[in-house]
């Protein structure tokens, strides 16, 4: 681990469905979360994932732009219940749909809960300016739009968007 350079997109069509490789429901909780962040008492995110039988903690910088610090490590799915249970600001919970295109790998969140009708396509990169496939199901880009960051979506879930923040547009609050 060490370095994540991650690209996020909103998707311009459901036309990804068709080449879904598998699919996990995924539910994470943050032990320091957006609220922390935004009053600068803490340099990142502590995040708590369950995925099926296993559960990991991982610990990103807070900073904008494709490329971030990033450590995971396994847990015990009981430690993680229990993490999300009585130390989180809350769990959002998601599909995870795998996507295999030219060799590249997607990873699409459909979101669920407060946060349902968001769904948006990851690309990690091995460096920053790394080609990768461009399909006409990928849309805008919006990787340094913190209202899409996980750790965000807690606090102000998509539910209360505006129509303008939920279109994307930069005018829209952050």
């Amino acid at each position: 681990m060490g370095i994540e350079i991650e690209r996020k997109f909103l998707l311009a069509s459901d036309d990804w469905r068709a080449i879904v490789v598998r699919s996990e429901r995924i539910a994470q909780g943050y032990l320091s979360g957006s609220a922390a962040i935004q009053a600068g008492v803490v340099k990142c995110s502590v995040r708590v994932r369950i995925s099926g039988e296993l559960a990991w903690l991982n610990i990103k910088s807070a900073t904008l732009g494709i490329s971030r610090q990033e450590f995971e490590y396994p847990i015990p799915v009981t430690d993680a219940e229990r993490l999300l249970a009585d130390l989180s600001d809350g769990v959002l919970e998601k599909v995870r749909h795998h996507v295999m295109l030219d060799g590249t790998h997607f990873e699409i969140d459909e979101f669920l809960g407060a946060n349902a009708g968001l769904i948006v396509a990851e690309v990690e990169l091995a460096h920053a300016d790394a080609a990768y496939p461009t399909p006409g199901w990928l849309g805008r880009e919006v990787s340094e739009h913190v209202r899409y960051f996980n750790v965000n979506l807690i606090d102000r879930p998509y539910a209360l968007w505006s129509s303008a923040e939920r279109e994307g547009k930069e005018d829209a609050a952050c």
